[in-house]
């Protein structure tokens, strides 16, 4: 899977893995991080998700990456934002305010781009990449935030051989072997999505767990 898949499926506005709403496992187990309200937040591979909106509106300065053009021309048309735009070596910077969003390949980030980063918020980053990219993703992360920082991260459980992602299956154990060396991995919800999933159930699974996870650094 490479980047022209993702903006080829912009381009056919094949985007059903954008919520037209907050995500309410945001809502709900944020507030447990316990961070402060000026805390930098990242949200790797962000869309045009409203998410972004809501930690802004908690007080967070906000960041994200989105490969597509598209994806963040949309998500500032909806929201009838004026940025300003820069470029920063191989990604585009724009900025809102206390809202910068860099359109480019994540791996293409580097650490002066997160340098204040405090927390990240993962929905659909590490489930939209299959297992080979899903380790370099944990490694570039790791090596372009300045520290281990408390993490939201939520998943997708099912068998993979009913479906073929993505969204990817990513089980417990192999959270644990990407982020355990310097997080505590708490589960904080497990749910049975499949009954709110329609189109998963159309693609063949007959079970589907949705998983939140707290990554609490390591002391």
């Amino acid at each position: 899977m490479d980047t022209q898949f993702w903006l080829d499926r912009w381009d056919r506005r094949e985007t059903g893995w954008h919520l037209g709403e907050i995500n309410s496992h945001l809502q709900e187990h944020w507030p447990k991080l316990g961070l402060a309200h000026e805390t930098r937040v990242f949200v790797p591979l962000c869309g045009k998700t409203l998410d972004l909106v809501w930690l802004v509106s908690r007080g967070h300065r906000v960041v994200g990456v989105e490969l597509s053009r598209l994806g963040i021309e949309a998500f500032l048309a909806e929201h009838r934002l004026e940025p300003r735009i820069t470029e920063q070596g191989a990604v585009r910077r724009y900025q809102v305010d206390e809202l910068v969003l860099f359109q480019g390949d994540f791996f293409d980030l580097r650490p002066e781009h997160l340098d204040d980063v405090g927390a990240v918020f993962d929905r659909a980053s590490l489930i939209a990449l299959p297992p080979p990219m899903r380790v370099r993703y944990a490694e570039h992360l790791r090596a372009i935030l300045p520290r281990p920082v408390d993490r939201l991260l939520i998943t997708l459980d099912y068998d993979q051989a009913q479906m073929s992602g993505p969204p990817f299956s990513v089980q417990p154990p192999e959270i644990e072997r990407l982020f355990g060396v310097d997080h505590h991995i708490e589960p904080l919800a497990e749910i049975d999505a499949l009954a709110e999933s329609p189109n998963f159930r159309q693609r063949g699974l007959t079970a589907l767990v949705e998983r939140v996870h707290w990554l609490r650094p390591r002391v």
